[in-house]
């Protein structure tokens, strides 16, 4: 049985496309996430020499995080820092390296029994590292124009 007159298939494709563009949502580009740079705060480093602990066993290969704030103050309570500040390198260097070769438990102690030579090189990677990668920056002379580089890290660990 017909209901009504037959329409030509043009017409019924037209009408198609026509609900077709109707209905579908339109489709938008999503916008691509902002791209976050991700702060990185552990550090690899190979000491000259390399600590050698009790059985003789030599560790170079390490790993140092970046210090906090509380990395920097908790060792001005210690009291070996109080009555010597030159300790003050070993206590905060105890408390930023995270992992020497294979010892097992790293701390101010480990430090204390490196050959100076690797505690020099400890306390110029801690400078670098903390000061994201160098610790000197560009200057030029206010009165002549003249471009040149200045030290910004202290004398010791722990100072600015």
């Amino acid at each position: 049985m017909r209901r009504g007159p037959s329409r030509p298939a043009t017409d019924a494709v037209a009408a198609t496309s026509a609900f077709a563009d109707v209905a579908a949502p339109a489709v938008v580009p999503a916008e691509a996430p902002p791209v976050r740079e991700q702060l990185r705060t552990e550090f690899a480093f190979e000491l000259p020499r390399g600590y050698v602990d009790n059985n003789g066993t030599v560790h170079r290969e390490g790993v140092m995080r970046l210090a906090t704030a509380r990395d920097e103050l908790v060792p001005l309570r210690d009291l070996r820092v109080q009555e010597n500040p030159a300790y003050l390198s070993v206590v905060l260097l105890g408390r930023v390296i995270t992992r020497l070769g294979t010892v097992e438990h790293m701390h101010d102690g480990v430090v204390e029994n490196m050959f100076a030579s690797d505690l020099a090189f400890l306390q110029d990677f801690y400078r670098q590292v903390n000061a994201e990668g160098h610790t000197r920056a560009g200057v030029s002379c206010p009165h002549c124009e003249q471009p040149f580089e200045v030290e910004l890290g202290g004398s010791r660990l722990g100072e600015s």
